[in-house]
């Protein structure tokens, strides 16, 4: 028979159920795919948006003279070459790091080193929007140009520069999104060690 969650077995010995401990086991589990399915996901589309806008060139003849466009004329766009490129390293190492701690189940996992993470973290995920925004509005600029300041519309001439441009810009900003969700995480990771005691073993990964 049971009542209120504790079992009494024939020899009259309480037999208590581990149903939290269970559930902890099951959220554990899930917020570490969550996190390794993330961690690659930013590697792959940091490294996809940096190819994007690093390999985009056009060339046109303007007055019998080729001009040539590239990404290092815009040096919004050359941080954000930089700046993927750097996430999905980041990323990529910090995978490496999710997949050790799977396989090896319980790895050291201090409180600094849940900081480090975490400000890292942080500061990808804020680099991330801001270098977005400013390659945005450099895209802006260049698509409808400026009128009051006689900023001619460069997409009209470089449409296919445009174009590719366009497309790593949309890719960064799935890498920025990921970037946040991510720093959701490590947070998660970082203050649940300041939670109870009975809660400590278990999210040391």
């Amino acid at each position: 028979m049971s009542y209120l969650g504790v079992g009494v077995s024939p020899g009259n010995v309480p037999v208590y159920h581990s149903s939290s401990t269970t559930n902890l086991k099951v959220i554990d589990r899930r917020v570490k795919v969550a996190e390794l399915v993330l961690r690659f996901l930013i590697c792959g589309l940091g490294l996809a948006a940096a190819l994007l806008v690093a390999t985009d060139t056009q060339v046109k003849e303007i007055f019998m003279v080729k001009k040539k466009a590239k990404f290092t004329d815009m040096k919004a766009l050359v941080f954000l070459v930089i700046v993927n490129g750097i996430a999905a390293a980041y990323s990529l190492l910090q995978a490496l790091r999710c997949v050790v701690s799977m396989v090896k189940g319980n790895v050291l996992f201090s409180k600094p080193l849940a900081w480090m993470i975490f400000s890292a973290d942080q500061v990808v995920a804020y680099v991330a929007v801001a270098v977005v925004g400013a390659a945005a509005q450099s895209a802006a600029l260049a698509k409808l140009g400026q009128s009051e300041l006689q900023w001619m519309k460069i997409c009209n001439m470089y449409d296919k520069f445009c174009t590719q441009v366009g497309e790593g810009i949309a890719t960064s900003v799935l890498v920025g999104l990921s970037t946040i969700l991510i720093s959701c995480i490590s947070a998660f990771n970082l203050f649940r060690l300041y939670g109870g005691g009975k809660n400590k073993s278990s999210s040391r990964w």
